[in-house]
């Protein structure tokens, strides 16, 4: 079983590193181009749960956790022009909302195991990308939350400016949030025909 996960582990090691990387680079005014790869861990989570159950599809999350602690480690360490790359509101949220958000994918996912097969994949990324979305903007920036770390300056992301750019007005953060959550939900769209040609090539018996 180890031997069999280990494909699964390594790509979601791959897909937190990458994106922790890809965060720092933006993409337009309210994305980073680390929200076109992070969506991929729940199509890497969702395929290990169809193939080899929930229990899996748990440790490959562990091992997702653990790479995510470990980046944030390092970027605490890396000053860039405005201090550390990661800040401990911006470490707490990330990690926080990775977990909570796939595990309730694991727990949504098995629920619906035996319907059709894409309704497992769909509704399950839908909430645990919802899930995500909401812990980690409103931990790492919401004006509420200032106590976690009192010595990072998050004023910038409490500005307000009109809701992605000609709405009302609303923290700026917010407008990230919303973009985010918006690429989430096209993304596992699109990851529904990835994961059903993966599972099937997993499924078949090795000859």
């Amino acid at each position: 079983m180890t031997r069999s996960l280990l494909p699964g582990i390594l790509a979601m090691a791959a897909i937190v590193v990458a994106s922790n990387i890809l965060v720092q680079f933006l993409l337009g005014d309210f994305l980073t181009w680390g929200a076109l790869t992070y969506p991929l861990a729940f199509l890497v989570n969702d395929v290990m749960n169809r193939v080899y159950g929930p229990g899996a599809a748990r440790r490959v999350v562990w091992a997702g956790f653990a790479t995510g602690v470990a980046c944030s480690l390092i970027g605490t360490q890396i000053i860039g022009e405005f201090g550390p790359l990661v800040t401990l509101r911006i470490a707490i949220g990330s990690g926080l909302a990775f977990l909570v958000a796939q595990m309730l994918d694991v727990v949504i996912f098995d629920r619906l195991r035996d319907q059709r097969w894409w309704k497992a994949p769909l509704a399950s990324t839908l909430v645990g990308s919802t899930v995500d979305t909401a812990l980690f903007f409103s931990i790492a920036f919401s004006a509420s939350l200032v106590f976690i770390e009192p010595g990072n300056d998050v004023s910038w992301a409490a500005e307000a400016v009109p809701l992605l750019g000609r709405g009302f007005e609303a923290p700026f953060w917010v407008s990230m949030a919303i973009a985010d959550w918006m690429v989430k939900l096209a993304l596992a769209m699109l990851a529904l025909l990835p994961f059903r040609i993966i599972v099937r090539k997993l499924a078949q018996p090795v000859a």
